[in-house]
């Protein structure tokens, strides 16, 4: 039950049908869910049960009634495969190359927005195949990647590829908030685990012949409680030695990419150190300094990533002693 004070806020700060009702769906269950929570909030800014004067509570209650509606009855698209149906309402995220969304099941469907960019995601499902049969022979290191799970297929002149995901565990945030969240830095015993599984992740990647060729803050999935990364994002991929497909404006590249060279796995260790250069705190110098040991121009001087583990372990060992589990959390909202 809610108080008329926090119905008043919840439905004055809503933005969107979803930011109160949460993602569009078809599964019947949070239906229900959706239309206990109207009903709770309609219950306490009904016209009858306020007076006849709050016309505050009279905007919020037409308000209120306006967004469940549109929740209710927006469009919910089917997108078809060779083998199931997918249905999906509005994007909860929006990328470089695609759009992301819900679908029951639970799946994330990622729908180019643009059908010139279709082999962008051919590249993603090339590069998440390669992955698969990568970590077949190494599970270990099947949490560090996306699980793709099915694909549009060669679509139509003019249609939009998509590819269907299995979903990342609630909890997960992109390294973009956790820089958001702590906008003087990272302390570097906080940075380490983020970075040693980045560094893991990108080791095996070019083990199996990949180059990300996006290592931002937003394709860096961080597990806050349970210290897990996933690398995602892997539209830009390509095979080591050759030509991205494309580039984004937001992403600030690596000089062989500028000069529209052929990638290898230095292209990625200079894009993950840059972002060590970016999460961590000013004061974090030896490791600051790691970082820009990494940033060589010339990518043949640069360390792989894989040595780059073992390296980077002496000196968390010389700068903090033994490992050990150091709990991580994002500061709540308002904090």
């Amino acid at each position: 039950m809610f108080t008329t004070a926090e119905a008043l806020e919840l439905v004055e700060r809503a933005t969107s049908p979803e930011a109160l009702f949460g993602p569009r769906t078809t599964d019947s269950g949070l239906r229900k869910q959706a239309r206990r929570r109207y009903h709770a909030l309609a219950s306490v800014l009904h016209p009858d049960v306020v007076g006849p004067h709050d016309t505050r509570a009279h905007a919020a209650s037409a308000e209120l009634t306006r967004l469940h509606h549109e929740w209710s009855h927006g469009a919910v698209v089917e997108l078809r495969t060779k083998t199931a149906v997918y249905r999906v309402g509005e994007p909860f995220a929006v990328g470089s190359v695609a759009n992301l969304y819900e679908a029951d099941g639970p799946h994330v469907v990622k729908v180019v927005r643009n059908p010139a960019l279709n082999p962008l995601l051919h590249a993603e499902w090339h590069a998440l195949r390669t992955l698969e049969s990568f970590t077949d022979r190494n599970p270990w290191l099947r949490p560090f990647y996306p699980r793709l799970l099915d694909t549009s297929g060669d679509v139509a002149k003019g249609s939009r590829a998509f590819t269907v995901l299995d979903p990342l565990l609630d909890g997960f945030v992109t390294l973009a908030d956790v820089r958001r969240a702590y906008p003087c830095g990272l302390d570097g015993r906080d940075w380490a685990w983020m970075h040693r599984r980045l560094l893991k992740a990108l080791a095996g990647a070019h083990q199996s012949g990949l180059v990300h060729g996006a290592v931002t803050t937003e394709n860096v999935m961080v597990h806050p409680e349970q210290h897990g990364i996933v690398l995602a994002g892997w539209s830009f991929a390509v095979e080591d030695g050759q030509r991205l497909l494309a580039t984004s404006g937001t992403i600030t590249y690596p000089p062989e990419v500028v000069a529209q060279q052929p990638v290898t796995a230095a292209t990625d260790v200079h894009m993950a150190h840059t972002l060590m250069l970016d999460l961590l705190a000013d004061d974090e110098h030896r490791q600051r300094a790691f970082a820009r040991g990494c940033l060589q121009e010339r990518p043949e001087r640069r360390p792989d990533a894989v040595d780059l583990i073992e390296e980077y372990d002496d000196l968390l060992e010389d700068l903090y002693g033994a490992r050990r589990f150091r709990p991580f959390a994002l500061p709540r909202t308002g904090e």
